[in-house]
């Protein structure tokens, strides 16, 4: 429970590049960085050593888009930097920029699938409830393929000073505005 909680309200992570395929994940609560090699991570391979394993839809030099394996809406793609980020909750008001280029990306890919504005929706899972830990846009077009599959993206509304809800997923629209604030996203209100 202890390390739950940690991960809600204490852990924040850098990333720093080294001269050689490592990135460190450095945990700010520990002055200890642990390894994390780009090969253990599976998005990164999507641009790297493996793209053959993934349907690729759309590719600049700065972010990949693949359809996802287990779709939730008729399309449903991942839209990912090819800059290694953890996660939503590691972006800063420094970011602002790359979350608007994703949404914006988004759509020209929902475009090319002539998807309707309002059968759009775009968002990140929140640690601990992602399943890949490298950023990821989902970029979809409804309705879902089950409730089943629709409960695993909600989209809570805030109150009062708070863009967002308590929820474990956070639209790109509310992550843009947290971000502006200075504030930072969590699955706590924000």
């Amino acid at each position: 429970m202890v390390g739950l909680f940690e991960w809600f309200f204490c852990r924040k992570t850098t990333l720093e590049k080294r001269q050689t395929s490592q990135l460190f994940v450095k945990d700010d609560s520990d002055s200890k960085a642990r390894p994390y090699s780009v090969h253990d991570c599976v998005f990164c391979r999507s641009y790297t050593s493996d793209r053959g394993a993934f349907h690729i839809v759309w590719e600049d030099a700065d972010f990949i888009a693949f359809r996802d394996i287990k779709p939730a809406g008729q399309y449903h793609v991942q839209l990912i930097p090819k800059q290694h980020i953890t996660s939503v909750r590691d972006l800063t008001i420094k970011d602002v920029d790359l979350v608007r280029r994703m949404k914006q990306i988004g759509n020209e890919i929902l475009d090319q699938f002539q998807v309707p504005s309002t059968h759009r929706k775009m968002g990140f899972h929140i640690p601990p409830f992602n399943s890949i830990h490298h950023l990821h846009l989902h970029v979809q077009a409804l309705p879902y393929v089950s409730l089943l599959r629709r409960i695993g993206y909600p989209v809570v509304g805030g109150f009062g000073p708070f863009d967002k809800g308590f929820s474990w997923f956070v639209e790109v629209g509310q992550t843009t505005r947290i971000l502006e604030r200075g504030a930072r996203v969590g699955v706590f209100p924000s």
